[in-house]
Parts: structure tokens; C-alpha cells; sequence
């Protein structure tokens, strides 16, 4: 999985009407048909048990592809989520980042994580496994939802792979905010839901004022 460091967005928001947008202003796009009521969109998931990871390997999701004028993914978010970058030809080397996560800064982009926020291991297991390595890349790359995100390498190392019913933002200020954008992706990409990750998702959309 990787992070991301991205500005904190207001997190007061009624999830029957507040779209599931990104982590900052500018960087993702809603999408349309997960965005306007999240847990309308999180009612329509579809509810199944973990696949199996059998032949998982994060080399079936190629990412950190080559991305406009910065080098690759990673820059692209990178540069999108930081304030005051450096650049050195294409590549982000400076800045400052807010991790929304854990509200950790830095200003050495090496200790910035790009989260994917639904790990790749999780796709595996909610329907990924059974789609062509093209479009696990176009998941793994996906910068129009809120799917990438620079975070702290603490958050994001504790974070792994887990569902929300396994790990939640230690910013509880931020659980309204990371379960819209959980069911954008998810809703998106038409991934599955455990009973338990439902669950946590309606209690975390329940944090929203």
C-alpha cells in the first residue's frame, strides 16, 4: 500500500448530501453516482466475505505510472498534496505535507507514504482478483477518484491492508471524510464490502455533523 500527505479538508458533513470529494481542493474528482449520498451508495455495495488471496502479488497492480509533466503517479500526488514543493527536473524533492491521517508533517518527501485508500490486497479480495492486470493498473494509478493520498509512513505502514472495521484514521475528525471516500472507490470500481466493513463504514458516517 502506499501514502499520501494531503491537506486536511473540513470535515462537517452530512453524509445524506455531502459527496465523498477529495482530500483537497483541486486534486480528485467526485464521482457522481457515489457522491451525493454515501450511505445510499454504501447501502448498494454489494455484501460478500473476503476472497481468498490466493495469487496476489502487488505486481498483478502496476503503478507509479509515468503522469503528465511530474515523472510518475507518485510525484503527481506528491505534488498535488504538498505546499511549497521543489522540483528537480520532474522529480519532488521538498515541500511541506500534513498527513490528514494522523496530522504528522514533514518536510522530507522520503518519509512520505502514497496510500492507495483501498489497499490493493483489499481489491484483491473484494473482486480484483478477477480482473486483467490492465485494470488492477488503472486502480492502482486511479487519480480521479480520492484514491491516492501522501500520508505519514507511520499511518500508512499501520494502516497495511486493512478494511475500516480493521484500522481507522487515529483523526477520528477525519472518519466522516475517509468513509465517503471509501465508498466513492469502492462504488466506482464495483468492489464487494464485508458485513463487518459496512458496519464500520455506517458507524464512521455517523462521526459526520
Amino acid at each position: 500500500m502506499a501514502a499520501v500527505a494531503a491537506a486536511a479538508t473540513s470535515t462537517a458533513c452530512d453524509p445524506a448530501t455531502t459527496p465523498a470529494g477529495p482530500a483537497k481542493p483541486g486534486g480528485v474528482n467526485v464521482d457522481p453516482n457515489a457522491g451525493s449520498n454515501a450511505l445510499a451508495s454504501l447501502s448498494n455495495l454489494k455484501v460478500a466475505a473476503a476472497r481468498p488471496m490466493t495469487g496476489y502479488t502487488r505486481e498483478k497492480f502496476p503503478h507509479w505510472n509515468k503522469a503528465g509533466s511530474n515523472c510518475d503517479v507518485r510525484d503527481t500526488v506528491l505534488a498535488r498534496d504538498g505546499k511549497k514543493v521543489k522540483l528537480d527536473g520532474c522529480n519532488v524533492t521538498g515541500g511541506e505535507w500534513s498527513s490528514v491521517y494522523d496530522g504528522l508533517k514533514t518536510t522530507d518527501p522520503l518519509k512520505v507514504d502514497i496510500d492507495h485508500m483501498v489497499p490493493l490486497a483489499n481489491a484483491w479480495r473484494s473482486g480484483a482478483d478477477e480482473w486483467t492486470n490492465e485494470k488492477r493498473s488503472q486502480f492502482a494509478n486511479d487519480l480521479d477518484r480520492p484514491q491516492l493520498f501522501a500520508v505519514s509512513a507511520t499511518s500508512n505502514r499501520s494502516k497495511g491492508d486493512q478494511d475500516p472495521s480493521q484500522w481507522k484514521p487515529p483523526s477520528k475528525d477525519y472518519w466522516c471524510t475517509y468513509a465517503q471516500q471509501w465508498i466513492t472507490v469502492k462504488t466506482y470500481w464495483k468492489l464487494t464490502v464485508t458485513t463487518a466493513e459496512k458496519a464500520a463504514l455506517t458507524d464512521m458516517l455517523g462521526t459526520c455533523v
